[in-house]
């Protein structure tokens, strides 16, 4: 029997592993070594051949094309390794982690076309009369769409694609990214930076104690669901989607399908509120930017479309304060209020299942001999978290203390950031192809939609503006050039 090897097959391990490796290889350049400036760098454009060019200033010879080529290699050695690590075939997920990255990239600089993603400030630049006004983030939208019609009407595309969509795994890496790229603005503003953790740490109670008791009751009562069903729907709808409703499957020993269907359910209605909320705290919620990214971080489950969303509303609304009233806000403050609230969420998830399964175990289960392991919190825990956390804290650090490699760390952040981005688009395709809306009728998930339908727009999304709005009311983000 070959022995398992926990740390590099678990998803959670492996986005921590790869995200910490692309994180180091960028913070290179603290000692002077620039390791990732051949990475793709993506431009809105007018022409096309101005769409990519090489992150870093001193590879510039290579071109636009050349730097695509060496970030798809580089990738695709990368994801490969770590797809069989985690069990896949690696040729059948190379062939398909090919067409992924090559629709999520086109997808992404598509949405970089100066007549879509052009801010007004920069429609004389392009020599253009208009835009879409909806900056380079646009590239999500389309990655989305595309990977919806992959999904829902090409089933054989979708199926060859089946090995390498992996949207959980995406989105994690590119979270354990993120983290330098907040440390590094979070130096400049720590004030601002502190205030977001705790207003963060404070969502904790209302997504937890309220969200969860009244979505349980909701499933019970009125619907008539059993616990094993309205435990893993109550998690799913009112905490962290996908990962919470594993968790809580497997602390209260629900049987497999449980989770399985609550978690379809959960990228289906995360497709629909990324897709709209970003563009509705666009409308309403532009003169209260981290109420809005907050908001994201409460209202929109799993981390990749909670993150996501995030991202583009702080693209919208930094555009929109920019057009309405000149204020430029700094890029990423707003994803930080999302990013920090889904991440307190996040590593409370074990702690969660930890406390549902004490509470089966005691009390409504009542089985004689049964013991609840301490060690379980720990299998619970979202170990990517560990990632986000130890590169935000360690760039914050380094920067803290040595004033003198801030610049270095942009720098590093930056090439960091490309990376990101382009996880980003992937986890938007990879969405797109899982979101097969007819297979889960047919799977009888109708009733389940019900409850969903009912707790999350009856409920969860108010509930959770109105926290924002409590925590965040008044917060700014810092503004370029003040």
């Amino acid at each position: 029997m070959t022995k398992r090897r926990p740390l590099l097959e678990s998803e959670d391990w492996m986005a921590l592993w790869l995200g910490l490796l692309i994180f180091a290889l960028s913070m290179g350049q603290l000692i002077g070594l620039d390791l990732l400036g051949w990475s793709m760098k993506t431009n809105v454009w007018m022409s096309l051949g101005k769409a990519v060019q090489p992150v870093s200033a001193g590879f510039a010879g290579l071109g636009g094309g050349w730097s695509l080529v060496l970030t798809f290699l580089f990738l695709l050695g990368l994801m490969t390794l770590a797809a069989k690590g985690l069990g896949a075939k690696p040729m059948r997920f190379a062939g398909g982690f090919a067409a992924v990255f090559s629709i999520s990239v086109a997808c992404w600089i598509a949405g970089h076309y100066a007549y879509v993603a052009a801010t007004r400030d920069k429609l004389a630049q392009f020599g253009i009369g208009w835009s879409l006004n909806l900056t380079g983030e646009a590239g999500l939208i389309f990655a989305l769409l595309a990977g919806l019609l992959v999904g829902n009407f090409a089933p054989r595309m979708a199926a060859s694609l089946k090995e390498a969509t992996r949207p959980e795994l995406f989105i994690k890496t590119a979270i354990v990214i993120m983290g330098a790229g907040l440390g590094v603005k979070a130096i400049e503003a720590l004030g601002l930076a502190s205030a977001i953790l705790f207003r963060g740490l404070c969502a904790i109670v209302e997504a937890y104690l309220v969200y969860w008791a009244v979505v349980y009751f909701v499933a019970r009562r009125y619907f008539g669901f059993s616990r094993e069903w309205a435990a893993p729907l109550a998690s799913g709808i009112s905490i962290c989607g996908v990962s919470a409703a594993i968790a809580t499957g497997g602390a209260i020993r629900a049987r497999p399908i449980v989770p399985i269907m609550v978690s379809s359910l959960v990228v289906v209605f995360a497709v629909i509120e990324l897709v709209v909320l970003p563009f509705c705290a666009q409308i309403f919620l532009w003169q209260e930017p981290m109420v809005a990214g907050a908001w994201m971080g409460l209202a929109v489950k799993t981390d990749g479309a909670a993150v996501a969303s995030g991202a583009i509303t702080d693209s919208l609304i930094r555009a929109k304060a920019l057009a309405e009233i000149g204020v430029n806000y700094k890029e990423g403050w707003i994803l930080m209020a999302t990013t920090t609230v889904k991440v307190f969420i996040d590593i409370f998830i074990g702690v969660w299942a930890f406390i549902l399964a004490i509470l089966w175990c005691t009390v409504i289960e009542r089985k004689p001999g049964e013991k609840v392991r301490v060690a379980e919190i720990w299998d619970r825990f979202p170990k990517f978290v560990l990632g986000y956390v130890g590169t935000f804290a360690l760039t914050l650090v380094v920067c803290g203390l040595l004033p003198a490699t801030v610049a270095a760390a942009k720098a590093a952040a930056g090439e960091a950031t490309g990376f990101r981005s382009l996880f980003f688009a992937m986890t938007f395709f990879a969405i797109g192809v899982v979101s097969n809306f007819r297979k889960l009728w047919e799977e009888g998930i109708g009733r389940l939609a019900a409850v969903y339908v009912v707790c999350l727009f009856g409920f969860i999304v108010w509930v959770g503006l109105l926290i924002s709005w409590i925590f965040f009311h008044g917060v700014k983000p810092p503004v370029i050039g003040v």
